[in-house]
């Protein structure tokens, strides 16, 4: 089924975030993962971003190791350096408009148009 959140508890600048892995009707295993917000803040990983990348990591690791995990900084590195290939992707996408005519415009303006 999947990783729902149940919440979190901060020790310090230590968060940890409570996960519950849904896998059938009444079956349900207690997952946490730790982040350091010093670690995070560090890195420039925005805090409401945390919980998806920390589901991200259960998601992806063995299923003994699941129990306790921690969202280390080889993890934030390589979210930041998949994050900054996306916006270079992005950047490249993003076209920018020219208008077709510099009279665009005038009629709703109720301007004239300029005579040569």
């Amino acid at each position: 089924m999947g990783f729902v959140l149940t919440g979190f508890r901060q020790y310090r600048s230590v968060r940890h975030y409570a996960f519950d892995y849904v896998s059938g009707k009444d079956k349900r295993e207690a997952c946490v993962v730790c982040a350091d917000l010093n670690l995070l803040q560090k890195h420039k990983i925005p805090l409401q971003e945390v919980p998806l990348l920390c589901r991200r990591l259960l998601e992806t690791a063995d299923v003994g190791a699941r129990e306790r995990l921690e969202f280390s900084e080889t993890d934030m590195l390589s979210y930041n350096a998949n994050r900054s290939a996306q916006q270079k992707v992005n950047a490249k996408k993003k076209k920018h408009r020219v208008p077709v005519s510099p009279r665009v415009g005038l009629a709703w303006r109720g301007a004239k148009p300029e005579q040569k």
